[in-house]
């Protein structure tokens, strides 16, 4: 059994983090769960504990053990980190080092050798622009792993790139990953590091 920690961030597509959690629970993973402040704008704490049978953190402070820093002990139990879906805003801090939430603490106190992968979730334009793949070519060079978007119909009414990727792939990616860690890219289309 894993130890997987989830990152659900403000996107339309934050409810379908509850499928996730729900599938790698039901596949013997022990799933942690942090909800951004703009993620739970879309998705209650309550159901991704509920499924995840774990506390659910959205605040950075809300320490309830004294003898435990709650960001720096989740990072250290933690055996993969994924961020589904991903907002362009919340790649931007994990390139540049951002440490302002509980998300950003955990996702920097993660030990060199803890996988991280990244499900992004975006407007067209936005999985597009310069700064998003400049941003997301500083991750991969340190070993970050991606699950591109699919082309869809996206809730603004636009059509193209940017749809969260189906729940599926994005499990068999976290599971291959964990398994044959950076010799996964080779054996999954679409996860780049």
């Amino acid at each position: 059994m894993s130890n997987i920690l989830i990152g659900v961030t403000g996107s339309i597509a934050a409810y379908k983090a509850a499928d996730i959690v729900n599938l790698l629970t039901k596949r013997g993973h022990n799933v942690d769960v942090i909800l951004t402040e703009a993620g739970s704008k879309f998705i209650t704490a309550l159901t991704l504990q509920t499924l995840s049978k774990n506390r659910v953190l959205v605040d950075l402070f809300d320490e309830d053990f004294p003898r435990e820093v709650k960001h720096i002990s989740l990072a250290k139990k933690t055996d993969l980190l994924l961020v589904a879906p991903a907002t362009a805003d919340v790649i931007a801090k994990f390139a540049y080092g951002f440490a302002d939430d509980m998300l950003t603490s955990v996702a920097l106190a993660l030990g060199q050798r803890t996988p991280v992968l990244l499900a992004p979730a975006m407007n067209t334009n936005m999985w597009n622009n310069p700064a998003v793949k400049e941003n997301l070519a500083k991750l991969a060079a340190r070993g970050w792993f991606v699950v591109e978007p699919k082309e869809a119909l996206l809730a603004c009414g636009d059509l193209g790139k940017g749809a969260l990727a189906d729940v599926e792939v994005i499990v068999r990616a976290v599971e291959d990953i964990l398994v044959h860690g950076a010799a996964a890219v080779a054996i999954a289309p679409g996860i780049s590091p």
